[in-house]
Parts: C-alpha cells; structure tokens; sequence
C-alpha cells in the first residue's frame, strides 16, 4: 500500500537552517520507503541536514520557500561526499519549487592568477543517483554546489525538467548535470550557470551512452556548456541536441574523445551560443587562450590510451556570436567521419590573437599531443 504525504514537521523538524534535521528527514524518507512509498514534504523553512539516502518509490517534494542546506562539517560524511544520494533505487523522484543548497559560493581557481589555486580536501557533490531507474528531478533550484551539482551514473529512463542550477561562476569542478553511462535521458527546460561544464554527457568503465535528448535549456558556463566527454570510455549514441541557449561560455558546444568511445548518431541543431565575453576575466591560458564556440577533438589521453572515433555527426540551424572560430580536429590514424554543417551563421565583433590560441584541454589530456596549437592557431 502506497501512503500518502508526510510533512516533516508533523515529525519533528524545526527549519530554522541552524538545528540539524537530516535524521527527522531521513527516517520520514524510511518510512514512506518501508510503507510502499510516498511523499516526503519540506514546507518552507530552512532544513539543515547532514546526508540523504533517497529510496524506491518515495518522492522528496520542497515547497516554494523550503531550502534543504548541506552540512559544511566533513564528519557528517563517514560514507562518502554526496548530499543527497540514491543507490538501485526505482521510482525516485525530487520536485518542488524550494532549494538545494550547498552552501559553497566563493570562488575557487578560475580568476586570474588563481590557476594553482589549492584545492579543499573535502569537497560535497550535491545529488548523485546510481544505478536508478525511472527518476524525474522537476522544478528544483539547486545552488552553490562545492562539486558536480546533478550526477546520474548508470541510470534509466531519467527526466530532469525545469530545474535551476546556480553555482559560482568562477569555481572550478562544480559541473551542472552529468549524465554517466546512462540510458534513456530527457534534460529540458533548465536554466544553469555553472564554474565547469552545464550538461556534461560521459561514459566511464566501458558502458555506453544512449539515447540522449537536451533541449529548451540556458546554459553558461566558464569551461564548456554542452558538452560531450571527455571521460570516454565507453560509446556515445542517439545524442539529440536542439533550441538551447548557450552564452558567455569558454566554449559553447564541445566533443571530447581521449579514451577510445565512438561518439555516432549525434545531431544538434537550432543553438545559439555566444562565448566569452571578457576573457581577461579568467586564466590564461588554460581558459582564456582556448575559446571555441564549437571545438571537437580525438586524442588519446594518455600513450597507451585507445583511439576513438567520431561518425555521423549533424551540426545544423546554430547562430554563433564569437571573436574565436570552430575547431573540428580529428587525428590522422582516425578521421572524423561524415560530417555535416549546415546554416551556420557566424558574427564576428572583435579580433582575437590566434597566436595565444591552444586547443581545449577539457580537463586532463595528453601533453604530447601535437595538435594542441596546430590547428587552433590557424586563421579561421
């Protein structure tokens, strides 16, 4: 027997965002999950909570003006560094108009000069849901993450619709959401501003990536906004990219193959995307020499790493607004393969030094690689 809705403060919370009440809402999350399922409600209020186990078919809903804090204490953590998490849970689902909040809005290694800047030992993710099944995040505003805000690894049938996610711009690592080996994925209708990649498809340990659809979304992003690897070791298929908005990002839509994927079947159409604004405002050279409105790439991460291989690409109806052209490189033991462009208008408003200009590392590459400044330094 399913139950109905249980009001976590009928349980005890107080939501006052100084008493702790992640055990009032975890055991009410318990509850609902050993009845059958259910809804776990937050009114407004402000909850503080260590961490969250969500469970099969329970439902955590946040009122308009009901915030959830992350705990900033490290040992609240034993078992890991994730706020909110779901492990082979079926049926999960968060919506509601209130908050998620990590708590972690200064800047961290982004501005100039801060390249080397040290990193915290302890950094939380916001939500990551493995190996789930029919999961829908609806409506939630998600803000200051410390890491990946939205992370889905070997998930299915997964919707995440008209979430809000706003992170420091100028902190590194907190990605927005990261679909990872997963199958059957609809992101739409979100808006996200974000100090590392907006939506970031990525494949580890071999398993695959498929049918994927992004649409409706805003995106900006000082690393890439939309984007494609580079953790690749698994394949990429049925990719469908269409009616977003990327602006003043270091680049707007972005292919990374560095571990052997065949990236296939991938279509993105009507964009617009417009990069930097300033770059003086960010590093050099790592962010602010290696801008791309549209920037694909297949390298091999590391020697012994496999060659990827990039077919069947469509880039079609993107209006780009940008003084950094279009990088297309494959490499010459894997070319890339039916490639389409077509109705690309491109406004050019000022000069850019292509001689300061290197291709983007997207996070870990391989500094022998030839073609770091090659191609990116040629005019365009």
């Amino acid at each position: 027997m399913v139950v109905g809705t249980t009001n976590v403060k009928d349980l005890g919370a107080i939501g006052d965002g100084k008493n702790d009440d992640g055990v009032v809402i975890q055991g009410a999350i318990d509850g609902c999950h050993g009845a059958g399922g259910g809804t776990v409600y937050l009114p407004t209020g402000r909850y503080l909570s260590g961490p969250i186990v969500l469970k099969s078919h329970v439902t955590l809903e946040l009122e308009g003006g009901a915030s959830l804090l992350a705990s900033k204490t490290p040992s609240d953590y034993p078992d890991g560094r994730v706020f909110i998490s779901a492990s082979g849970a079926d049926n999960v689902t968060i919506c509601g108009r209130g908050t998620i909040d990590g708590q972690t809005g200064e800047d961290l290694g982004r501005r100039p000069g801060h390249e080397g800047e040290e990193r915290p030992s302890f950094r939380l993710s916001l939500v990551s849901l493995s190996n789930c099944t029919d999961v829908i995040v609806r409506d939630v505003t998600m803000r200051y993450s410390d890491a990946w805000t939205l992370h889905f690894w070997r998930c299915q049938n997964v919707k995440v619709d008209g979430v809000t996610i706003l992170n420091n711009y100028f902190r590194t690592n907190t990605d927005g959401i990261n679909p990872d080996s997963c199958r059957d994925v609809h992101i739409s209708n979100c808006h996200i501003v974000c100090g590392d990649d907006c939506i970031c498809i990525k494949t580890h340990e071999g398993h695959p990536c498929e049918n994927i659809v992004v649409s409706n979304c805003t995106t900006e992003s000082i690393a890439t906004a939309i984007k494609i690897g580079t953790e690749s070791s698994g394949d990429f298929r049925n990719v469908l990219i269409s009616n977003c908005v990327v602006r003043n990002s270091t680049v707007g839509l972005g292919i990374y193959i560095k571990d052997g994927a065949t990236v296939e079947g991938v279509t993105c159409s009507n964009l617009t995307i417009e990069t930097l604004v300033d770059p003086s405002s960010v590093n050099r050279p790592r962010l602010g020499s290696a801008i791309f409105p549209i920037f694909i790439d297949i390298e091999r991460r590391t020697d012994s790493s496999p060659t990827g291989r990039l077919r069947g690409l469509i880039l079609r109806d993107i209006h780009i607004t940008s003084d950094n052209g279009i990088l297309i490189q494959g490499m010459k033991e894997s070319p890339v393969e039916n490639l389409t462009l077509d109705n690309i208008v491109f406004r050019v408003t000022k000069d850019f030094p292509y001689g300061e200009r290197i291709k983007h590392a997207g996070g870990v590459g391989n500094p022998k690689d030839d073609r770091i400044t090659v191609f990116a330094r040629k005019p365009s």
